[in-house]
């Protein structure tokens, strides 16, 4: 039987308020012990050539996760293995384009100005996108490709392409290992021209708590489209609470098999953070009373129950001042993954003693 509204409801806000937002990007920040004096507080260059304005930035360093093939976040995002499962429609574009972002993508920074919400195609079309990133490219295959079905522009010395979609998407080398992309309406007036002017002070603090980490994002929420808010019309608590949030970071740190993720959302007052840290424990409380149900865990993988209890149950939250935090370590178990171990012991070519090793 399939589960009921209220339930489905109950299940999906307990899971969002232990994340609190839902995002390809998982997140680190420790409360009072700093990243690491390499990293704490240097904002990656690449964020830098950013348009200022971005009401969200995200950042990843594909490089530093690359090495990192123990941890679940590198499986996730393909980078685990020498030869990930890829589509056939991938595969051509590797063989078509030269460009596998597996082996040749180093970083990437992301700026994001959200216009609707992401609930159909045609309103994650309308979000405009600007991406500049650091790699190895074949820039004579990339143009090649997409001249199929896009245009050349020139615009003051510059060479543009653009290629015709749902986003539209324009591109630019600005050299043999750096490229501009922007997507969505008037992509190729996106694309950064020159030094865009400094960033608002208050983004950059924010950018500057999360710099440190290889995977990290920033996102002011206090000027959001009006639809963002559509879904919790008939909870004006709830509506309240979310409006008051100013903004979210994340930012996150494989080490080994764990992946130590955190989230803060930044209230606009000491009472509303007080209340949304109410409110999250509230939701887990009832969440965690919702998969008591047998019923309701009979309509999840076991992966799925394993992933939603630890979220549930393990994640850990606290407030301070205008600050909420959200902090979870996850384990390949949760993502369904077999740890380090688990494949050291089951290797078809593993040494005795290789194996009496991952036992210990």
């Amino acid at each position: 039987m399939p589960l009921s509204a209220a339930k489905r409801a109950l299940i999906a806000a307990s899971v969002l308020a232990c994340i609190f937002v839902a995002s390809a990007a998982l997140v680190i920040h420790r409360w009072r012990r700093p990243l690491p004096a390499a990293n704490a507080g240097a904002t990656p260059d690449l964020l830098s050539l950013l348009p200022a304005d971005a009401p969200a930035v995200a950042y990843i360093d594909v490089a530093t996760l690359r090495k990192l093939r123990q941890s679940p976040l590198a499986a996730i995002l393909g980078l685990a293995g020498e030869n990930p499962q890829q589509d056939r429609d991938y595969q051509q574009f590797v063989r078509d384009t030269g460009f596998d972002y597996t082996r040749d993508l180093d970083k990437a920074a992301i700026a994001f100005w959200p216009s609707n919400s992401l609930a159909t195609p045609q309103a994650a079309a309308d979000n405009r996108t600007v991406a500049i990133a650091d790699g190895r490219f074949d820039e004579n295959k990339i143009k090649a490709y997409a001249l199929r079905t896009g245009k050349t522009i020139a615009s003051g010395g510059r060479s543009l392409y653009v290629v015709p979609g749902d986003p539209v998407v324009a591109f630019e080398f600005f050299s043999p290992t750096r490229i501009a992309l922007a997507s969505g309406p008037d992509a190729e007036n996106a694309l950064p021209v020159s030094a865009p002017a400094p960033r608002d002070p208050g983004m950059q603090f924010r950018l500057n708590r999360v710099a440190g980490a290889p995977i990290f994002a920033v996102a002011r929420t206090d000027n959001l489209p009006p639809s963002f808010y559509d879904g919790l019309r008939s909870m004006p608590q709830f509506e309240s609470i979310a409006r008051s949030v100013q903004a979210l970071l994340l930012a996150g740190q494989p080490e080994g098999d764990v992946i130590h993720a955190a989230l803060d959302a930044e209230c606009d007052s000491m009472s509303n953070a007080a209340e949304l840290s109410t409110m999250i424990d509230g939701l887990r409380l009832l969440g965690s009373m919702a998969l008591v149900d047998p019923k309701t865990r009979a309509e999840m993988t076991q992966q799925q129950l394993a992933f939603v209890r630890a979220l549930l149950n393990q994640a850990k939250l606290t407030h301070q001042d205008r600050w909420v935090r959200l902090t979870l370590d996850i384990t390949p178990a949760m993502l369904g993954e077999p740890s380090a171990q688990a494949r050291a012991r089951s290797s078809p070519g593993a040494t005795l003693s290789q194996r009496t090793v991952a036992l210990k």
